[in-house]
């Protein structure tokens, strides 16, 4: 099985902690960054495969973000959460290699739903190998 681990991207420290907060509630092992820039210092000393990265970021966007992630893990899943929805930012979001996309304000719940899915998907990938 997967390590339930999940990297949570926000420049708003309250929402990553109530995220991160939810995340533990329920088992999964919650690492935090505000910033693209520190995300990818976590991610070069640690393999997460599940991430929960905001499109709205100082620096380096959840785009550039996840484009980077992509570059580096080809096989874990990004998942976007923005503020702000528009079909181009759904289209954008596909084509730099983003899983899903969940528009603010959501329920936890649907975030570990999410989550689970996604560990659940990463599992069978490791399976089928």
């Amino acid at each position: 099985m997967t390590r339930r681990q999940i990297l949570v991207v926000d420049d708003e420290k309250t929402m990553r902690e109530i995220i991160a907060s939810s995340f533990r509630d329920e088992g999964f092992d919650v690492t935090t960054a505000e910033s693209g820039e520190e995300a990818l210092t976590i991610l070069e000393n640690e393999p997460i495969q599940l991430h929960f990265l905001d499109l709205q970021l100082p620096g380096m966007t959840g785009l550039e973000l996840c484009r980077a992630i992509r570059e580096r893990n080809p096989i874990a899943i990004s998942i976007a959460m923005t503020g702000y929805v528009s079909v181009f930012h759904l289209i954008q979001c596909r084509e730099v290699g983003f899983e899903d996309f969940i528009v603010k304000p959501f329920k936890m719940e649907m975030l570990i739903q999410i989550a689970n899915q996604a560990f659940e998907k990463l599992d069978r990938w490791r399976r089928g190998h």
